[in-house]
């Protein structure tokens, strides 16, 4: 236990060591100039009686050596503090007592320098024996007056400098314990607040770290000052040294030029040259002294992943209650239809039993394209040879719409490979197929399979064209919405399906701009399965 308290009273911070330091390099100057000053004797530069040179030189000389080791040994021995600072005072109260005697008591001015030693130990030693020290200093001023008035002459006036004296030490003492209180006091408050903001600095920035969005700090110069590890991702930002924003995205410069001139909340949309993602940037003024400009960047990509996430088990629930709900009456009403067309009626019974019949074959459609939707993410992705799967493909389903196979010419150049679940590709260009040979002239070549290779590396575009009409503007906006149609007999789900069975296989399917007919586009890899 002794030993435990021991360590503990040896555990003393370092900005007290620090001060302990300051107080001895005082201590050795004055030392210095005290032993110049009896070196020098007995010019007219001597400090104090020239008489008794060599006692000052004796004293002064003692006091230099005192302090020398007193700084070393607090620089290398960092232990026992309040020891050490005792020593250093005790010291200092003895040597200018001692010089205070040898220059005429206190007409000498020694007490101006007892004055500064309290007042440095003190501060130094948090006030925790100022007093003592006061006390002690009295004791060795008194004494020292006391005895050369035995010895030499009596004098009032030098009794009453004395107690002047001796009541400034306390004076100091107070003093040095109140600032001393108040340093300490500032000293902790000061650590708390140090703890807080290094806890809260840690928080923010792994809060940042792993935020999703990027995050930029930038100046009103339009250079980088700092940003997180996902705007580096999504900008390319290697190169951890201050760079102009303009050279990672020219777009976001400029974006951030017209947001200077005329801020705004609202969010701009950027591409992002590195990782080629569309990005939402905003910009957020800061209240710093230096006006720097927050640039928060959110990949619209993730957001529609979201989104899809969202839509996927939404969807999960509603293809559960079809299947549960809506498939088994459904079956029921078209088997008693079914037994109903077997009996003899009249046109008008038949009429209306082939439109229940229809109507519901056409809900069966429905349900059934719904179901297939909910099983999406069940994609198995293979590497297929679009050189022999499209001819394949072409010919059942030429056979099967009873149409001339001419009517479906097929176009390909490059790599002709594709990564794709096979079931799915087969019922994405089915799909395909049955909207472009509906609104095609269905004459030789009216339908046009044409594969590329794309302009990214290890991409390729299968483009499915017809000589139809083509699409308007009205409808190209909600084309690939679901339930939107333009057939009387269509579900509206086709393309819905189409497209996100392509993204489950992580293609994109798009419409695209052509002078006659439509032109829908496959945009997938063929280096994800390799």
């Amino acid at each position: 236990m002794v030993s435990e308290a021991v360590a503990g009273a040896d555990q003393v911070a370092d900005s007290h060591w620090k001060s302990l330091r300051y107080f001895n390099g005082y201590r050795v100057s004055i030392a210095v100039l005290l032993f110049v000053s009896s070196l020098i004797h007995p010019s007219s530069f001597s400090l104090i009686a020239p008489e008794r040179g060599t006692h000052h030189l004796l004293v002064t000389g003692f006091y230099l050596a005192a302090t020398l080791a007193s700084l070393v040994g607090v620089s290398v021995y960092r232990r026992r503090f309040n020891f050490q600072l005792n020593v250093h005072v005790l010291v200092d109260i003895g040597v200018l007592t001692l010089l205070m005697n040898f220059g005429g008591g206190v007409r000498s001015g020694m007490g101006i320098l007892l004055l500064v030693s309290l007042a440095g130990s003190g501060l130094v030693g948090h006030g925790r024996l100022v007093l003592f020290y006061a006390a002690t200093a009295t004791l060795a001023v008194l004494y020292e007056q006391t005895y050369r008035a035995i010895t030499t002459d009596f004098a009032a006036a030098d009794f009453f400098q004395t107690g002047l004296f001796c009541a400034g030490f306390f004076g100091i003492a107070i003093l040095a314990r109140l600032i001393a209180r108040r340093v300490i006091a500032n000293e902790e408050l000061a650590r708390k607040r140090g703890i807080e903001l290094r806890n809260q600095t840690l928080v923010s920035q792994r809060i940042i770290e792993q935020m999703q969005d990027g995050v930029l700090v930038i100046d009103r110069d339009g250079m980088v000052r700092q940003n997180n590890p996902r705007a580096a991702r999504l900008l390319g930002l290697s190169d951890p040294a201050k760079r102009s924003l303009t050279s990672y995205s020219t777009e976001l410069a400029r974006s951030f030029r017209v947001w200077s001139e005329r801020p705004s909340s609202e969010p701009v949309l950027v591409r992002a040259p590195a990782s080629g993602m569309q990005l939402r940037a905003r910009f957020v003024s800061t209240d710093s002294s230096e006006r720097d400009v927050l640039v928060f960047l959110e990949d619209t990509g993730r957001l529609q992943e979201q989104a899809r996430q969202l839509k996927l088990a939404a969807l999960g629930r509603l293809t559960a209650s079809i299947a549960h709900e809506i498939r088994n009456p459904l079956s029921a009403i078209n088997h008693a239809g079914e037994l109903l067309r077997e009996e003899n009626h009249d046109q008008t019974t038949d009429r209306l039993l082939r439109i229940v019949l229809d109507n519901t074959n056409r809900v069966e459609r429905i349900v059934s394209d719904v179901l297939e939707l909910g099983r999406r993410d069940r994609a198995h992705r293979e590497l297929i040879d679009l050189r022999q799967t499209l001819r394949s493909l072409v010919d059942e389903y030429t056979a099967k719409e009873r149409i001339a196979t001419d009517v479906v010419r097929i176009e390909i150049s490059g790599e002709a490979k594709i990564c794709f679940d096979r079931a799915h590709f087969y019922q994405v260009l089915g799909n395909l197929l049955g909207n472009a040979l509906r609104h095609s002239r269905k004459s030789s070549g009216s339908v046009r399979l044409r594969v590329s290779d794309s302009e990214q590396d290890g991409g390729i575009d299968l483009h499915v064209v017809d000589d139809g009409p083509g699409v308007d503007e009205a409808t190209r906006e909600h084309i690939f919405e679901p339930f939107f149609t333009t057939h009387s007999r269509g579900t509206g789900l086709g393309l819905y399906i189409a497209r996100e069975l392509c993204e489950a296989n992580a293609a994109q399917l798009e419409l695209k701009e052509s002078e006659a007919g439509a032109d829908f586009c496959i945009s997938g890899r063929f280096d994800e399965c390799q």
